[in-house]
């Protein structure tokens, strides 16, 4: 029983290198957009924006700072907001419209990227950008520089994360570490299976042609999670998508307090899935991958200290490659997990019971 146990840990060993291994391999392929001189071509970025004025105005400077692209158009799209939102996009001298209400079947961000893309009929590139992203000048022509260069039809430059408090730090950095450590990036580019696709919505470059083929945000109407959709359905349309390290390009601070973080994953976790029986089988496996190993050191110190020490270097690698930051934080990698299980757990109760609201509307 001793040896089988033994054997059990250090299988629990190998397990948690194997994909440590993987972000290290995933993280010297990642693509890295370098700054393009000019971009010759007509380019729109597109901004929803829904009671959005107090944190706003850095991304509204930066677009308005942006370099090597000829012909952009900035439009903003003021999604029902009650805070001023439309007035100071103007200040900054941009152009923004006034948005219909999602018609029944829509939910509100999606209707929002819809409207927008046809408010650009002219731009061959559409970057979509969140009003919490925070554009380098040289970011949106570096960024459509690599979608030309990869021949890709959808480019996901994942910013890099801003994580102030304590429940950011534990919690935002899975994002990038998730896809990293789990997602075979250069099989996903390859691969015509709508199935393994990821993508941010924070910052989506999309060729034009390509987003109309795949139905657009038409296509997605109804999806909480509509970057990850619409990158499915650029794929079942026959177009390629890949992923890039946009770190040295966009800032983003998702949530400004652990509150915004909850409702945030909340609202949108139990859709990332499929369906409840996959996602206990992802908590499950994440548990017992990378929160377990120091419940094993206090029986078995070698496998233990070995599972959780690796589970550490891959949150490391994946901070490095991203450009987070990897310490102190990385130590508290089963934290972490255990928070996540949480919120995916959390995700669903409200789900359920019908509890779940997003920027004052209803998620179905």
């Amino acid at each position: 029983m001793a040896a089988a146990g033994a054997g059990a840990g250090w299988l629990l060993v190998a397990a948690v290198a194997a994909l440590t291994g993987h972000a290290v391999f995933n993280a010297r392929l990642l693509r890295r957009p370098t700054m393009t001189s000019t971009v010759d071509e007509h380019v729109a970025v597109l901004l929803p924006l829904r009671d959005e004025a107090g944190r706003v105005g850095p991304c509204l400077r930066a677009l308005a700072a942006q370099e090597g692209v000829p012909r952009l158009e900035v439009i903003a799209l003021d999604d029902g907001s009650t805070d001023g939102t439309a007035d100071l996009v103007r200040s900054y001298g941009l152009r923004v419209e006034a948005g219909a209400p999602p018609p029944p079947g829509w939910l509100g961000k999606p209707h929002a990227c819809h409207q927008l893309a046809a408010l650009a009929p002219r731009a061959t590139a559409l970057v979509f950008v969140d009003a919490d992203v925070v554009l380098a000048p040289h970011a949106v022509a570096a960024a459509v520089g690599e979608l030309r260069a990869s021949g890709v039809d959808l480019l996901c430059p994942y910013p890099r994360i801003v994580a102030r408090t304590a429940g950011e730090r534990l919690v935002q950095p899975l994002l990038q570490w998730s896809w990293l450590t789990f997602l075979p990036l250069r099989a996903m580019e390859r691969s015509p299976r709508p199935s393994l696709a990821a993508a941010g919505g924070q910052f989506l470059v999309v060729d034009r042609a390509g987003y109309d083929r795949a139905g657009g945000h038409a296509g997605v109407r109804g999806e909480v999670l509509e970057d990850v959709a619409l990158a499915r359905a650029v794929k079942r349309s026959g177009g390629r998508i890949a992923l890039a390290d946009g770190s040295a390009l966009a800032t983003c601070r998702m949530y400004g307090s652990w509150g915004e973080l909850v409702s945030g994953y909340t609202k949108s976790l139990w859709a990332a899935f499929g369906s409840p029986a996959g996602a206990a089988a992802v908590v499950v496996l994440l548990l017992l991958l990378y929160a377990a190993p120091p419940l094993l050191a206090t029986v078995m110190p070698a496998a233990g200290l070995c599972a959780y020490l690796t589970g550490v270097l891959g949150r490391v690698v994946a901070a490095r490659a991203t450009g987070g930051r990897a310490w102190p934080d990385a130590v508290a990698h089963p934290v972490s997990i255990v928070l996540f299980a949480w919120l995916v757990v959390r995700s669903y109760r409200e789900r359920r019971r019908g509890r779940l609201v997003w920027r004052g509307r209803r998620v179905p």
